[in-house]
Parts: C-alpha cells; sequence; structure tokens
C-alpha cells in the first residue's frame, strides 16, 4: 500500500484495517512492516486530530479531575487559594482563577498554566474589554475634582480616551489592576462600579505619591497589641492625625478621598501592585466615632484578608453576613474596647455620661468610642448625641479644600 494524506473517512477506515493487519503480524523493528506501520500510525493520529479534536478542559473541570486523581479534599486546596470561602466559590465557578492561583497550582498539582488560564481566556477579555462603558463613569464629578486636571493638557478627543488616561495613568487598564481586582465589601454593588473603581485609581494615585514618607512595612508587625496601641492615639486631641502618621510610619498609606456621590463608601483596604498597604477613608460621617471604628476595621482587612487581588469596599452602615467583614468588626471592636472590660464595666451595665467618662479613662481611648459601641449595640442613635464627636475629624485633615 502506498501512504498518502488521508483525505476521506473511507481511507482512513482502510488504513486503520492496514494498522490493524500489521499488529498482527508483529513486525520486527526496523523491517519494511514496522516502518509501513509506524508510518500509517502517524497519518491516521493526524487525520484524528484534526476531524475530532479533542477540547482542553476548562481549567475547573481540570482542578476536580486532579483532585479526585489524587484523592484531594476542598481543605487540601487551601495554600493554593489561600482561604476555605475561595476553594469553595473557585470550584463553584463563582470566582475567577487570579495569577497567584494559576501559578500555585500549576507548580502544585501539576496542571498546564494553559489549561489553568482556559483557551477562551483571550476571547472572554476582548469582551469584557468591549463591555465597558467607559461614558458611565462620573466624568464631571471627577473634572469638578481637579482628578484630571493634568490629562486636559494633552490631546484627547473623547471622554472615554480622557478616562481611560486616567485609569491608565496609575496603572490599572481595563484587564490590568483595578479591573480584575475582586471587589469584596458592603459597598460595592454594579450600579456603583465605575464610580468605586474611579475613587479606587484616585486613592492608588495619591497613596504613590505618599511612598516617599512611608516607613518600612511588615506584615508580622500586625497584632493585638499593634491595634490597640493604634486605638489607643483616639485618647488625643489630634488622635486622627497622629493615628495617620503611625500607619505611614508603619509602612501603610492612608489616603482621606471624599467619597462619590451615589456611593455608600466608609472606607477601603486594598495593596498597590508592588505590595504596599493601603487604606482609603472618605470621612462620610464626620464623627470620631465612626472614624475610629473605620480605621481599625480596614486595618484588621489589611491584616486578614487583603492581597493583589482582594480589595474591601466598607459600608459599615450595612449589617454584613460575610465572615471576613464579621472578623474584621470583630477584630476592630476588641482593639478598641477590650470584650473583658466591656461587659464588666457600668458604660455597659448602666450607661451614663459619667460611667462612658470612667471606662474610657481606664482604657484610653476617646468617649466618643464607647458612646458610639452603645448606641449601635442598643440600635438608638438618639442617645449620648453630645458625646461621638461631631464636627471632631475633617477639621484635622483640611477636608474642604478636598471636597465637592
Amino acid at each position: 500500500m502506498e501512504a498518502k494524506v488521508i483525505r476521506s473517512e473511507e481511507q482512513h477506515q482502510e488504513y486503520l484495517l492496514e494498522i490493524q493487519n500489521l499488529i498482527a503480524c508483529n513486525p520486527q523493528p526496523g523491517s519494511n512492516a514496522s516502518e509501513q506501520l509506524e508510518l500509517l500510525s502517524v497519518l491516521v493520529e493526524a487525520y484524528e486530530n484534526q476531524k475530532y479534536p479533542i477540547e482542553a478542559p476548562d481549567p475547573i473541570s481540570a482542578i476536580l479531575f486532579r483532585m479526585q486523581e489524587q484523592g484531594l479534599k476542598q481543605a487540601d486546596l487551601v495554600p493554593y487559594f489561600g482561604t476555605r470561602s475561595r476553594v469553595s466559590e473557585v470550584l463553584a465557578r463563582k470566582r475567577p482563577l487570579t495569577v497567584n492561583m494559576i501559578r500555585a497550582l500549576s507548580s502544585g498539582l501539576g496542571i498546564s498554566t494553559e489549561t489553568l488560564v482556559g483557551v477562551e481566556h483571550a476571547e472572554t477579555s476582548q469582551v469584557e474589554k468591549d463591555d465597558v462603558d467607559w461614558g458611565r463613569f462620573p466624568i464631571k464629578e471627577m473634572v469638578a475634582r481637579g482628578w484630571l486636571q493634568k490629562l486636559t493638557n494633552k490631546t484627547v478627543k473623547t471622554t472615554e480616551e480622557l478616562v481611560q488616561s486616567f485609569i491608565a495613568n496609575v496603572g490599572m487598564q481595563f484587564g490590568s489592576t483595578a479591573f480584575r481586582r475582586t471587589l469584596g465589601g458592603d459597598a460595592y454593588s454594579p450600579a456603583t462600579q465605575y464610580a468605586l473603581h474611579a475613587w479606587l485609581a484616585r486613592v492608588i494615585q495619591k497613596a504613590r505619591e505618599r511612598k516617599s514618607v512611608l516607613g518600612s512595612f511588615d506584615n508580622n508587625m500586625f497584632s493585638p497589641t499593634f491595634l490597640r496601641e493604634l486605638a489607643q492615639l483616639s485618647w488625643f486631641d489630634h488622635g486622627p492625625v497622629l493615628a495617620v502618621e503611625f500607619l505611614e510610619k508603619h509602612g501603610i498609606a492612608v489616603v482621606i478621598e471624599p467619597h462619590l456621590k451615589g456611593t455608600l463608601l466608609d472606607g477601603a483596604a486594598m495593596q498597590d501592585e508592588d505590595g504596599t498597604p493601603i487604606i482609603g477613608l472618605t470621612l462620610r460621617f464626620d464623627r470620631l466615632d465612626n472614624f475610629w471604628f473605620t480605621l481599625l476595621h480596614e486595618v484588621a482587612h489589611l491584616w486578614k484578608h487583603v492581597d493583589l487581588e482582594e480589595t474591601f469596599l466598607d459600608n459599615l452602615d450595612a449589617s454584613s453576613e460575610d465572615r471576613r467583614e464579621v472578623e474584621a468588626n470583630r477584630i476592630a471592636k476588641e482593639a478598641l474596647i477590650p470584650r473583658v472590660a466591656w461587659k464588666r464595666s457600668d458604660a455597659y451595665l448602666n450607661p451614663s455620661n459619667s460611667a462612658i467618662d470612667k471606662l474610657s479613662r481606664e482604657l484610653k481611648v476617646h468617649p466618643a468610642i464607647i458612646a458610639g459601641r452603645l448606641r449601635k449595640e442598643r440600635e438608638n442613635y438618639t442617645i449620648f448625641n453630645d458625646l461621638i464627636g461631631h464636627g471632631q475629624v475633617r477639621k484635622h485633615f483640611n477636608f474642604s479644600e478636598i471636597e465637592v
């Protein structure tokens, strides 16, 4: 038989029959029959690969197959994903794989990066890029705040290009840093996502301007003692300023940037692309109790939850069931008013102005923090209104100069 490239199914079947006959003859290596068998096998394989291509498994199917193959449970994947909740969300196809996850899985489980990225990745990225409605960014408010002032001197033909330039200026072009972030926290909603991304870009931009004054950051510094030391700065008249200086001394950038209209945003915790931790505060409520709880809540996120892909945008008026938000609340409350001291205090058992003052002196924290705790726990926002520090935060940060 003269071997040729297979052009039809009839030829394919003919070659298969010939291969079967040659195998039955058990030809000696190097013989003409052996060479013929090898050549026909190559031709058949090429034809079948072209006509019946095997689709690459999607990333999640590949991970599940490897788990079954190696007898792994979801708990065994925590080192690759970071937390149990992320494992569950990724395997349920509710959360996309990040670059760090792909690297870890490829190295640890031996799954190719091509499979983990997925053959549809390029097409999906293009679709996502095309789906961005740049006109939905709050362009007028951004211009009014001076965010785009430096860019308006450049040759920009459309509003879309103006916004794209602003986003790209801080390394947040679509498909990169910002839009690949997983946004957690109760301030996020699809209706406000463009305003929130614009605000994030501005916060990162301002944080980078602060890097020259930041101290060295070491994640191991986080501890209950660290947070307690931060909380006790509230005891001083200029406590909010001292708190910012304290955090920046330890390598954490703190940015004050008012929220954009329509967003219910109190604070945010994130990392820049170089790993610099950033806290953003809106001072939406000019009250000491709100300032200190928000600040400690965001520090708790930096300690326990934030990484390059995970950003938290918090509306602390909302009641969250997210485990990470609950944990950040618990850590913040414990740092401000330790649980043991709280339950035994007169401020808790028989609240009054004098009892609040007494506990604040014992704990070396501002009375506003205790008054705010009582109002929150009792769901009564009419009590101790004179103690929560109305109008005592923004004045420390020249807020009127940046407020719209």
